[in-house]
């Protein structure tokens, strides 16, 4: 079984792991861990090869390999098996569909959420935000919590899910649903320059240049963790680098614009071609995705269960790491508007025209609808 990640990782999936041999004595599996940064291409070599993992971990790229036939289709083994897939997962027990054959069990989920300084916005007199809150809220709150060459009211939206969201929010489409790139469009050209324009126009964001004088790989985590900026647009991880901080902090479900949405960060399991015994495979994911197995991810702080009765437990709700009044129904609630982002088989191809052609103009702003005529016509390309 291949996983991408780091230390926690590996101790929480051995932790899983753990439990599944002591279930199921006949079933050993060994664990290995790939930096992330080197995940997709060392597997994608393992199964050229002829030496593909049994289990591999997958994400938003799971359909570069099921178009391949990398992957093996479940429908069969979870029909047999009797696992009720909207039961478990919710709506998530579809993201890893291609041409209508499922290619992935969930395993890990959760939304982007606000992490907010509840110090700061006690100070400037603002309530605390909500799922109610309007692209126009954030940027008043934004605009309040901003000390010029201080502090920053928000860390930024240059990564796709963030950006993503608001073109989403603005009634736009990367892919429409026809399969045809739409980035240029007046939604997402709007959600793109407004997202730009909070650095170079609004400075209510750090610039490029002034994250760099913060220091080396700093960003909106660290700079959160720092209280350089007030409010952080993000993942699950993030809780993890606030635990020894002494100021008070909370997260909420992202603000939403003409209609709420938000990108889901997830990933789940999948059976490679060179597995020697599929169904095995199967019931090693289908116990690794059951209640007491998914736990530990909880337990541990790792990221958030994709099962629904865990996301729903006390020990999801309120865990013991977690600071006193910690909103972890943020996800819950997040979850009813997450938008399914484009899997589509050019996933890879289409994140790299993106970082390609964006990168000067996230670091000293731009237009965004030239910048996103360029990139339409690179997509109307890749795709076809």
């Amino acid at each position: 079984m291949v996983v991408w990640g780091g230390d926690l990782d590996k101790e929480t999936y051995q932790a899983r792991i753990d439990l599944l041999e002591e279930a199921n004595p006949d079933i050993k599996v060994e664990l290995q861990l790939i930096p992330s940064d080197q995940y997709a291409q060392k597997v994608q070599t393992m199964i050229a090869g002829g030496d593909g993992p049994d289990i591999m971990q997958v994400a938003e790229n799971v359909n570069s390999y099921s178009s391949k036939s990398q992957l093996v289709p479940l429908d069969e083994y979870i029909e047999s098996s009797g696992l009720d897939m909207d039961q478990r997962f919710g709506p998530a027990g579809s993201l890893y569909t291609y041409e209508e054959q499922t290619y992935a069990i969930p395993d890990r989920s959760g939304a982007m959420i606000l992490y907010y300084n509840k110090d700061l916005f006690d100070a400037a007199g603002l309530e605390y935000p909500t799922a109610e809150w309007t692209q126009e809220d954030a940027q008043a709150a934004m605009e309040k919590l901003t000390i010029p060459g201080e502090k920053w009211g928000y860390g930024g939206a240059g990564w796709w899910p963030q950006w993503w969201s608001f073109a989403y929010q603005n009634g736009g489409q990367i892919i429409d649903d026809s399969g045809r790139p739409t980035v240029n469009s007046p939604e997402v050209v709007q959600a793109l320059q407004w997202a730009n324009d909070l650095a170079h126009v609004d400075h209510v964001v750090p610039t490029a240049a002034e994250y760099a004088d913060m220091g080396p790989d700093m960003g909106g985590d660290p700079a959160f963790a720092a209280q350089t900026v007030a409010m952080n647009t993000t993942g699950f991880w993030a809780i993890g680098g606030l635990k020894d901080v002494d100021f008070n902090w909370g997260i909420a479900p992202l603000w939403g614009g003409q209609e709420q949405a938000v990108s889901a960060f997830g990933s789940g399991l999948a059976i490679t071609r060179d597995a020697e015994d599929p169904a095995k495979a199967f019931e090693a994911i289908d116990f690794l995705t059951d209640a007491e197995a998914q736990t530990v991810i909880i337990d541990k702080a790792q990221d958030v269960p994709a099962n629904l009765e865990v996301q729903q437990s006390d020990a999801f709700l309120t865990p013991a790491w977690a600071p006193e009044g910690l909103e972890m129904n943020a996800f819950g609630e997040s979850a009813d508007f997450i938008f399914r982002a484009p899997f589509i088989p050019e996933w890879n191809e289409m994140q790299a025209a993106f970082s390609d052609s964006l990168g000067e103009f996230w670091n000293d702003g731009g237009d965004a609808q030239a910048e996103l005529d360029a990139i339409q016509t690179q997509l109307d390309s890749i795709i076809q």
